[in-house]
């Protein structure tokens, strides 16, 4: 999916919601124990209740991963069960020297070799340009870089200042000129929704990846006063506040009261923003 195609896609669900898929499996409904896969019916079951309300799902793969092969099975299976309209991440954080990152992106990129294929994937910056190169050679991919992380340890070193910029700020600087807005996003928290006018500054065309609404404490009011731009730029994710939103048998349908809540509100700010 390219840019226009998720801004179209945001225009016609009047929605820019990521649901993060991160699911624990004691966490999980008890009446999905009976399944072979509790985890995969789990998703499917929320994919089915809210891809209509979102425009992206991000399966963070760290959940799967800790449950071993099963774990890769229930993510391939999950990445098959997303409908095409959707535009899909694979939360990896991937970053290494640059022969290692050509595994991780044809691990995540490439479906013939590992039955999967996402739009996108996040990648931290760290090792530099010849760690992220490699996602970027795959054509019709994404790289969503970290930039500026919801989590308190953001602050040991991003936004420590070095050259008259903060960290984050060097990373969203030199990364321009590996990639254009066409093929790269930025990762940035909504709890720091203060640095949001300084980012737009940098980085005015891209889309960014906004995890810590709901459970985290971000305000999407507060992200979207100075994160919207001419094509909304903005993926704001939520996870734990839609998927355990019930514990219950109704779990799908408590999930989408929520998503639609979330939705509802993101149409209003399009609305007032005169992009739909």
């Amino acid at each position: 999916m390219n840019k226009e195609q998720l801004f179209e896609q945001i225009q016609q669900k009047k929605s820019f919601l990521c649901i993060g898929l991160d699911p624990v499996l004691d966490k999980l409904p008890k009446h999905l124990l009976k399944y072979n896969d509790p985890i995969l019916e789990f998703n499917k079951q929320l994919i089915d209740a809210t891809h209509d309300l979102c425009v992206a799902y991000k399966p963070n793969t760290a959940f799967y991963e800790s449950r071993g092969v099963k774990g890769w099975e229930t993510l391939v299976n999950t990445w098959k069960h997303f409908p095409k309209d959707v535009f899909t991440i694979a939360d990896a954080k991937r970053g290494d020297i640059g022969n290692t990152s050509a595994m991780y992106a044809e691990a995540f990129f490439n479906e013939e070799s590992s039955q999967m294929s996402f739009d996108s994937i996040t990648v931290a910056p760290y090792m530099g340009k010849d760690s992220v190169s490699p996602f970027l050679d795959h054509p019709n991919k994404w790289v969503i870089l970290l930039a500026l992380t919801s989590n308190t340890g953001s602050q040991d070193f991003q936004i420590k200042q070095s050259d008259d910029q903060k960290l984050y700020e060097q990373v969203i600087t030199t990364s321009q000129k590996w990639a254009t807005s066409e093929q790269m996003m930025y990762v940035v928290g909504a709890t720091k929704p203060e640095e949001f006018q300084n980012i737009r500054r940098l980085a005015p065309n891209h889309f960014l990846l906004v995890p810590g609404i709901g459970a985290q404490g971000g305000s999407l009011s507060a992200v979207c006063q100075n994160g919207l731009n001419s094509q909304c730029g903005l993926l704001v994710n939520s996870a734990r506040n839609i998927i355990y939103a019930s514990n219950g048998l109704d779990f799908a349908e408590k999930a989408r009261e929520e998503a639609l809540a979330l939705q509802q509100e993101m149409e209003q700010i399009l609305i007032a923003a005169k992009l739909i």
